[in-house]
């Protein structure tokens, strides 16, 4: 008979990998969902985890910023003065996020050294995965004096509140990698 430590521990795959990382996010709902499929290219190395996570994260602000570009060119003048000027200010604040989460990446990707060189580089990309997540929540916060009843509004919200679950997850993750790497 085997024993069934071993069994779990064979039972153990890449998806649950991932779907036992993501319950140290704050969405491990959808953490699992957007990073399920790309099990197989990471197994279970949680510096690869991160580093998709973060490239994920990216990929949704990019969408998010050609999306927020396409309204603000098209913002009908004639609605609400606030909403205008908050669709703006949030296209500027998400072209920041890319730009950190872009950073984020290539630093995650070209990893390398030890001691104190891995420190600076995990730290900063902490520093600007943070800082893309304030750019993300700057970019909502200015909608809280437009009305509720203005569509941009709800529209612009719900996809921004979107990128900020996956920017906040792909944070989580490089913070667990971190740790695991005791940096």
């Amino acid at each position: 008979m085997v024993p069934k430590i071993f069994l779990l521990v064979v039972g153990f795959d890449d998806t649950d990998y991932i779907r036992s990382s993501c319950k140290t996010t704050l969405y491990p709902d959808t953490c699992y969902h957007s990073l399920n499929h790309y099990a197989t290219a990471v197994q279970q190395d949680p510096g690869r985890l991160a580093r998709v996570a973060v490239g994920v994260s990216l990929a949704k602000a990019k969408r998010m910023s050609a999306f927020v570009s396409n309204l603000s060119r098209e913002a009908d003048y004639g609605a609400q003065p606030r909403a205008v000027a908050a669709l703006h200010d949030c296209f500027s604040v998400f072209g920041d996020a890319v730009d950190q989460i872009r950073d984020s990446l290539s630093q995650m990707r070209n990893l390398g050294g030890s001691g104190e060189s891995l420190r600076f580089q995990m730290s900063n990309v902490q520093t600007w995965m943070s800082a893309a997540l304030s750019n993300e929540d700057t970019c909502t916060d200015g909608f809280e004096d437009v009305s509720d009843d203005e569509p941009l509004k709800s529209d612009v919200c719900d996809r921004a509140g979107k990128v900020k679950e996956l920017t906040s997850n792909a944070l989580a993750l490089v913070n667990s990698f971190a740790n695991k790497m005791n940096v």
